[in-house]
C-alpha cells in the first residue's frame, strides 16, 4: 500500500536520527508533510532537504523538547508551512544507565525533562490544531522498559512507565473529539542510542550479548520496524485503536 498518510500533516520530535529518522522518510514516503523537529545541532536540515529531493515535502524546526518556548516555536513553524498538525509521533528521547545509589537528580531531572517533559509540552502545543482540523492520531515512543524492568535504568524505566500512561490517559480524554493516541513500545534496537544502552549495561555485567538478545528477541530491532508500527497507529488503518501499547519486540514481553 502506498499514501497512507496523504493529506496529512506529521510532526516529529526526535525526527532527525534513529527511529525518528526512519520515521521521518516513511511517513513523506507515505503522504505526509513532515515537519522534523530535533536539536539545532542534529541533521535535520539535511534530512529536510533529502526528503524534498526525493519528491517529498518536509521543514525542520529545531527545538529542545524539554523548554516550553522552542516547542511552541516549532509547533508553529510546522504549522505556518503546511497547516494544523493531524499527525503528532512523540519519538524524541534519550536514556541513562547506571546505579540508582550513584545517581545524580540533575541525571533524574534531564531524563524526565525530554523523555516526559517533552510529550506534555508537544502534545498541548499540537492539541487545539489537531481538534480543530477534526482529529487526529498522536503516537508516543515507549519501550520494553515500561513493563519490563532492568538493573541500572531505573531512570529510563520510570520515564517510560510514565509514556505508557500518558498516551492512554490523552486518548481517554480526548477520544470523543477525534483524537487518538497509543504508543509504540521497541525492544533493543539496532540505533546509536540502542547499541549505547547496550554498551552501558555490559559495563555493569548486565547480559546483552547478542546471544542473550538472540534468547530474548531473536534479533536486534530494525529503526524502519518501528517506524512501520508507528506509520500503522498514525493512518487511518488504525481508526478504532487508541489507549494501546503496540510492542516491537518480536516477543520479549510475551515470555
Amino acid at each position: 500500500m502506498a499514501g497512507r498518510l496523504t493529506g496529512k500533516v506529521a510532526l516529529i520530535s526526535g525526527g532527525a536520527g534513529g527511529c525518528g529518522l526512519a520515521a521521518s522518510e516513511l511517513f513523506a514516503a507515505e503522504g505526509a508533510r513532515v515537519g522534523i523537529v530535533d536539536l539545532p545541532s542534529s541533521r535535520g536540515a539535511a534530512v529536510a532537504e533529502a526528503i524534498r529531493a526525493a519528491g517529498g515535502e518536509a521543514v525542520f524546526a529545531p527545538a529542545d523538547v524539554s523548554v516550553s518556548g522552542e516547542v511552541t516555536a516549532a509547533v508553529r513553524a510546522v504549522e505556518a508551512a503546511f497547516g494544523n498538525i493531524t499527525v503528532l509521533f512523540n519519538h524524541a528521547g534519550i536514556l541513562a544507565v547506571g546505579p540508582f545509589l550513584e545517581t545524580e537528580e540533575a541525571e533524574w531531572d534531564r531524563l524526565m525533562a525530554v523523555n516526559v517533559r517533552s510529550m506534555f509540552l508537544m502534545t498541548k502545543a499540537v492539541l487545539p490544531g489537531m481538534i480543530a482540523a477534526g482529529g487526529g492520531s498522536i503516537v508516543c515512543t515507549s519501550s520494553i522498559s515500561a513493563v519490563a524492568a532492568t538493573p541500572m535504568e531505573v531512570l529510563y524505566d520510570t520515564t517510560k512507565g510514565a509514556c505508557h500512561m500518558f498516551a492512554r490517559a490523552i486518548a481517554v480524554e480526548f477520544r470523543d473529539r477525534g483524537i487518538r493516541c497509543n504508543a509504540v513500545c521497541p525492544g533493543f534496537i539496532a540505533t546509536d542510542h540502542g547499541r549505547r544502552e547496550i554498551a552501558g549495561l555490559s559495563r555493569y555485567g548486565i547480559d546483552v550479548s547478542d546471544a542473550a538478545i538472540a534468547a530474548q528477541q531473536g534479533r536486534l530491532c530494525e529503526p524502519v520496524e518501528v517506524a512501520r508500527a508507528a506509520l500503522f497507529l498514525a493512518s487511518d488503518e488504525a481508526s478504532f485503536v487508541s489507549g494501546t501499547h503496540l510492542f516491537v519486540d518480536n516477543a520479549f514481553t510475551a515470555v
